[in-house]
């Protein structure tokens, strides 16, 4: 392998052909599932990769880290919480019952109850 400032650190390399072991000793999982969810953990790992290097570049000669930190939550968002799911999930259900012609629904105490449940 040539030494390349993308080239995977030996230990994640390990980490990956672990894991696809792991993976290819469960007897309901094919070849090509194992093969493709390798590919994706080695995908994902090379664009960290990448946009840590990047986050270095442009903190050392351009800007300030917490311009870098905004870069990198655009890059790397959070999954929505099961609550913002719950509540994109109940605005597409009022929509779709309005364009389906159903009228008023009464779902305010659904949205008010998903509202106040914790942020997690």
């Amino acid at each position: 392998m040539t030494d390349h400032p993308i080239t995977p650190p030996p230990e994640l390399v390990q980490q990956l052909c672990d894991s696809a072991a792991l993976s290819r000793s469960f007897k309901n999982i094919s070849i090509r599932e194992v093969d493709v969810l390798l590919i994706l953990e080695a995908f994902q790992a090379g664009a960290d990769q990448e946009l840590d290097a990047c986050c270095e570049w442009f903190v050392r000669d351009w800007t300030d880290i917490e311009t870098t930190n905004k870069l990198r939550a655009a890059r790397r968002p959070k999954p929505p919480t099961l609550k913002e799911q719950a509540i994109k999930d109940l605005d597409d259900l009022e929509v779709n019952l309005k364009d389906f012609g159903m009228g008023f629904v009464p779902i305010t105490n659904l949205r008010k109850a998903l509202e106040a449940l914790p942020n997690d």
